[in-house]
């Protein structure tokens, strides 16, 4: 009958642990790339968030843009922001917001 050797024993020993705290780490860091994906996602989702609720805002107070092309409604925006009245009252917003939030 052939002796377990000690040795070996404790070598197998050794490698099974070596094999479990490899899994673990490979574990962790599925779960930090994925945490890195979501916090990546997350700018993009509040952009996105950001620009669907101005152009609700944008349809709900001017219900007409509704029935225009996107090349007809960026050709429209460009022209209404070009217009120096616009640009007047969107400087002069910009100023009295500062000048609240400074107060």
């Amino acid at each position: 009958m052939v002796q377990p050797n000690p040795e070996l024993e404790q070598l197998r020993a050794k490698h099974a642990h070596g094999q479990k705290q490899l899994e673990q780490l490979q574990h962790r860091e599925q779960q930090l790339q994925n945490r890195i994906r979501y916090l990546e996602g997350a700018e993009r989702r509040q952009r996105s968030h950001r620009l669907i609720t101005r152009g609700a805002a944008v349809e709900h107070l001017w219900p007409e843009v509704k029935d225009l092309s996107e090349k007809d409604f960026f050709s429209l925006m460009e022209r209404i922001l070009s217009l120096d009245a616009a640009r007047n009252i969107l400087h002069s917003f910009l100023r009295s917001r500062s000048r609240d939030n400074d107060s």
